[in-house]
């Protein structure tokens, strides 16, 4: 546990500050926290929340795929924009390695929290970098991280709590999200059946940012990559279809392909700023 992170958070039982002692993490009115041997920390409140969390053998295949280099150009986009940053947040980190990565562009005295509600991709994140608090967290609900504390938000492929990001932003801070587009992976979807990206995506995103935040920029990175079975394998097994078919169907379906099979890479890339007025709305 990073000592300069954990002040960053808050109790989830009563919005108390938070501070580490080594192997815990606890609040001044009691509530304390165990921080796990992989080195992580469970926040969940108890509730139940409408998120389910990556299976074991999901972040396996995550961790497999991004350390091949296909989403290399993803994790630069969403790095670039953390450039001379103190603090970064990845709400849904996963593997933590696009915090990874956005740590060393941010600089050497940034620090960075990454929220995950699956506890195998806690464990995982705990260990992509030294500056990184992994913490289990349900962030659709509620983000245990003080009000005005953080400079960035990154939401990489996944769901978004506009209100709670307006709340954790600093003023003058950035949300940075990645989304796919109708044309990721569009090869894989046609040859295997796959979860389609719903086409107005882009445009559903606009509409739940609106009142809270103002778009700076958005950058389209679109480019070809070359897989085989394995990798074709890895790249779906971490996805949302990998909750639709069994791991001896895809493999099946996977070795009918011929290989290597040229996949398309498709995402948006944008940032936005915390704008001052917000919207009172629940997202």
């Amino acid at each position: 546990m990073n000592d300069d992170a954990v002040a960053l958070l808050m109790c989830p039982h009563c919005g108390a500050d938070l501070e580490s002692d080594g192997t815990q993490v606890l609040c001044d009115r009691g509530h304390t926290f165990d921080v796990a041997r992989q080195g992580y920390v469970s926040l969940l409140s108890g509730s139940g929340g409408k998120i389910v969390g990556d299976s074991t053998e999901m972040v396996a295949a995550r961790e497999q795929f991004l350390d091949g280099g296909y989403y290399d150009r993803l994790m630069d986009a969403v790095a670039d924009a953390c450039v001379d940053t103190r603090t970064v947040l990845d709400i849904g980190a996963g593997t933590g390695h696009y915090l990874a990565r956005a740590l060393d562009r941010a600089g050497a005295t940034s620090v960075g929290i990454g929220l995950d509600v699956s506890k195998a991709a806690a464990r995982r994140a705990a260990r992509a970098h030294p500056r990184i608090t992994s913490v289990v967290a349900d962030v659709w609900n509620h983000v245990p991280v003080r009000t005005e504390s953080v400079d960035v938000v990154l939401s990489v492929f996944s769901p978004r709590n506009a209100a709670e990001i307006h709340r954790v932003l600093t003023p003058g801070g950035r949300l940075v999200v990645l989304t796919p587009t109708d044309r990721h992976l569009v090869e894989l979807v046609d040859d295997l059946g796959l979860v389609r990206v719903d086409e107005n995506k882009t445009r559903r995103l606009g509409d739940t940012l609106a009142g809270r935040f103002e778009r700076e920029q958005r950058t389209a990175v679109t480019y070809p990559i070359s897989l085989g079975h394995d990798e074709v394998a890895a790249v779906v097994g971490m996805g949302p279809s990998a909750r639709h078919v069994s791991a001896d169907d895809l493999r099946t379906r996977v070795e009918a392909m011929p290989t290597p099979r040229e996949v398309t890479v498709s995402v948006t890339v944008g940032v936005y700023a915390r704008a001052a007025a917000t919207s009172t709305a629940a997202e």
